[in-house]
């Protein structure tokens, strides 16, 4: 038995449902991790919960309710972190977005499962509208905070740039990032990830993002 589900034994069979339920859906972002998306089913997750069968239909009643709530459990952790960073920023316009660079790349986000996670719904949400609908969710909610940060700093040093440009920019290269972070992890760390799209926004905003 893997360590990860031996320590998921431990958990008292007194859990609440809520802590059930996450237990199960950490499992189910440990299986997708390793086997992928289309060869996670109710039997690897149990395996990976240290759990049966039987008690992931209790609480999810099908791989496709459990893969969902799944998705959501990492759009809403990354979500609160993203408004987190927001209000534990500073001030300005430039400040907010570099706390922004820097949710994408912290530890709680930026761990190999996860990552996996994130591409394998990506990668699936083509063919599955209630995926897409989640993913484009966060993907316009996101955005547009940053375009509505990059708009401000253009304004305050009379940039000649597009704010959603920028912004798509910054987003499209922080995603990829997040892919070589898990294809090729011995060539870039999450540090050097955060360094590359600070870079970015010096290059466009000179005034607001000075060399260090």
């Amino acid at each position: 038995m893997s360590q990860a589900a031996t320590k998921t034994r431990t958990k008292p069979r007194t859990a609440s449902r809520q802590e059930r339920k996450i237990q199960l859906i950490k499992a189910t972002i440990r299986s997708i991790a390793k086997h992928g998306l289309s060869v996670t089913t109710m039997a690897t997750v149990a395996k990976e919960a240290g759990l049966s069968q039987g008690i992931i239909n209790l609480h999810f009643q099908s791989k496709e309710r459990l893969l969902e709530e799944t998705l959501r459990f990492v759009v809403d952790e990354y979500r609160a972190s993203f408004y987190k960073a927001l209000e534990n920023s500073g001030e300005t316009a430039a400040e907010k977005l570099t706390a922004l660079v820097g949710v994408g790349f912290d530890k709680r986000v930026c761990q190999r499962n996860k990552l996996a996670v994130w591409f394998a719904f990506w990668g699936e949400s083509r063919s599955r509208p209630t995926y897409r609908k989640i993913c484009a969710e966060r993907d316009r909610e996101y955005k547009q905070v940053l375009i509505t940060l990059c708009e401000e700093i253009i304004r305050e040093g009379g940039y000649k740039a597009s704010a959603d440009y920028v912004a798509f920019g910054l987003a499209a290269m922080c995603e990829g990032l997040w892919l070589d972070l898990l294809l090729i992890p011995a060539e870039v760390t999450p540090e050097q990830a955060r360094e590359v799209s600070l870079s970015y926004l010096r290059g466009i905003f000179p005034g607001h993002f000075p060399n260090p």
